[in-house]
């Protein structure tokens, strides 16, 4: 699945783990006028329980997409009290400031390309959201004029990440040649990767 905005050009690979209809991962992205935004979301556990905690963090963020990051992991976080519980990461540009900013609590992570191929991969925060507060940090960068972004939960391994197609500048191709990479494994966790394209 893959669209195309203004500045941004997304490609999504999803795929349940083995054995369970629902995935627990759920995602949310849409580009305005100024900014972009898109979550990724990992309910703990699998199945319809860790979709629904996944689920109302994603909806929340719909709610409020014109709020900052930090504003919208405290608000999430809030509206899993007494829920399973979910791990989260929020990405955001600013096309004015041409700056990202970043936060994960959990192990849902980044991996921006730059493009001359330069990675660089931000550690998420450690824990979940379930209610309780919980200490975090919001990363901010530059956007470079044209970058790739690319979110992951936690199916997606460091041997997945250091494969040479996430260099590819289309995010369709990265996406589809993902989906070869990992045909016929046998997924222990859910799996979502984003690939985000970014041009000024």
């Amino acid at each position: 699945m893959s669209t195309k905005e203004n500045n941004v050009e997304v490609a999504i690979f999803q795929k349940a783990k083995k054995g369970q209809y629902y995935c627990g991962d759920s995602y949310f992205y849409t580009e305005t006028e100024n900014e972009f935004i898109c979550a990724l979301a990992d309910g703990l556990g699998s199945g319809e329980f860790a979709k629904e905690s996944s689920q109302i963090v994603i909806d929340i963020i719909k709610d409020n997409v014109h709020t900052t990051v930090e504003q919208l992991i405290k608000k999430s976080n809030q509206q899993l009290t007494g829920k399973r519980g979910a791990v989260i990461g929020i990405l955001k540009m600013d096309f004015h400031s041409r700056l990202y900013s970043f936060s994960s609590i959990g192990n849902i992570g980044l991996l921006t390309i730059t493009e001359n191929g330069k990675k660089k991969r931000n550690i998420p925060n450690a824990g979940y959201l379930a209610g309780y507060h919980r200490p975090f940090k919001v990363v901010t960068d530059r956007l470079d004029p044209e970058m790739n972004l690319i979110m992951f939960s936690d199916g997606v391994s460091d041997n997945d990440l250091s494969q040479r197609f996430l260099l590819n500048k289309d995010v369709n191709q990265v996406t589809n040649a993902y989906a070869n990479h990992v045909n016929g494994e046998v997924r222990k966790d859910d799996t979502t990767l984003i690939a985000i394209r970014y041009e000024n």
